[in-house]
C-alpha cells in the first residue's frame, strides 16, 4: 500500500472509546452483558480455539466444548473482575485464563457441556479445522505468539466482514471488489492484478482503481480501530495495541 492508504495512514492518529469489553461484562444491565460477550466470542473463539487444539493437543470434538463453555464461564465466573490493562494485554490475561480452564477441566474431570449459551453464535469450526489442516498442528510457533497472530487475524477478519456489508449498504460493491481482489487475495507466486487488470474487470478507469482502493483502505482502517477499541480493556491498552498492531498513535 502506498504511505497515504496504509491501514495507519499518513497521521496515524483516531479518538479513543469510552465503551470497553470490560466495563460490558461487569455491567448490571444484561443487554450490555450480552453485547460484551458477543465482542468477546466473535473476536477470540478462534485464538482459544486453536490454542486449545495445538497447545493442549485436543481433539476437535474436545476444543469445541472447553471453547463454548470457556465463554459461558468467563461471564458466570466474573474472570475479567481481575484484569488489569496496567499489567497485561487483554489476550494475554484470556489466554491465562484458557489453560486455567483447561487444567481445571482436567482437574475436576466434569464433563463439559455442549454448547453452552453461545449457540446462537456464528461460530464457524468447520472453517476452523480446515485452516488447521492446512497449517497442520505441528505449530512452530509459540503458544503466546499463536495466540496473537489469530487474535490479529480475527481482528482483521471482523473488519473486512464490517467492510463488505457497508460497501453493499451503501452501492459501493466494486469499491469491495478492488480491494478484495488487490489486498485481500492469497497469492503464492505474489502476483496478483495490476490496476489496468482491475480496471478492465470492472469497466473503469484506472484513476476509478486508485480512487477506489484508497477510499476502501480508509474505511477498512477506521473499522478495525472500531474493532480494536471494544476489544481492548481500556483506552491505555487500545492506544498500546494500536501501536503495536497498527503502528499509529491515537489521541
Amino acid at each position: 500500500m502506498e504511505d497515504d492508504t496504509r491501514i495507519g495512514g499518513p497521521e496515524g492518529r483516531f479518538p479513543v472509546t469510552r465503551w470497553t469489553v470490560i466495563e460490558g461484562v461487569q455491567s448490571d444491565d444484561p443487554g450490555e452483558r450480552e453485547r460484551a460477550l458477543g465482542t468477546l466470542a466473535a473476536t477470540y473463539w478462534k485464538p482459544v480455539y486453536k490454542h486449545v487444539r495445538v497447545h493442549w493437543r485436543r481433539s476437535n470434538e474436545d476444543a469445541k466444548d472447553i471453547t463454548q463453555d470457556f465463554f459461558t464461564r468467563l461471564i458466570e465466573k466474573r474472570y475479567l473482575d481481575s484484569y488489569d490493562s496496567s499489567k497485561s494485554r487483554l489476550r494475554t490475561f484470556l489466554r491465562t485464563c484458557v489453560d486455567r480452564h483447561v487444567q481445571n477441566a482436567d482437574r475436576d474431570e466434569r464433563r463439559l457441556k455442549r454448547g453452552g449459551d453461545l449457540s446462537r453464535l456464528d461460530i464457524d469450526f468447520v472453517g476452523v479445522e480446515e485452516e488447521l489442516a492446512r497449517k497442520g498442528l505441528g505449530a512452530e510457533a509459540s503458544p503466546e505468539e499463536l495466540f496473537e497472530q489469530e487474535t490479529i487475524r480475527s481482528l482483521f477478519g471482523l473488519a473486512v466482514d464490517d467492510l463488505k456489508k457497508e460497501c453493499e449498504a451503501r452501492g459501493k460493491t466494486v469499491h469491495f471488489q478492488v480491494f478484495e481482489a488487490y489486498d485481500l487475495a492469497d497469492r503464492e507466486d505474489d502476483r496478483g492484478p495490476t490496476y489496468g487488470d482491475l480496471a478492465a474487470d470492472h469497466a473503469l478507469a484506472v484513476t476509478d482503481v486508485t480512487n477506489y482502493l484508497a477510499w476502501a483502505r480508509r474505511e477498512f482502517r477506521r473499522l478495525v480501530i472500531e474493532r480494536l477499541r471494544e476489544m481492548t480493556g481500556s483506552d491505555d491498552e487500545f492506544r498500546r495495541e494500536a501501536r503495536s498492531i497498527l503502528g499509529v498513535e491515537t489521541g
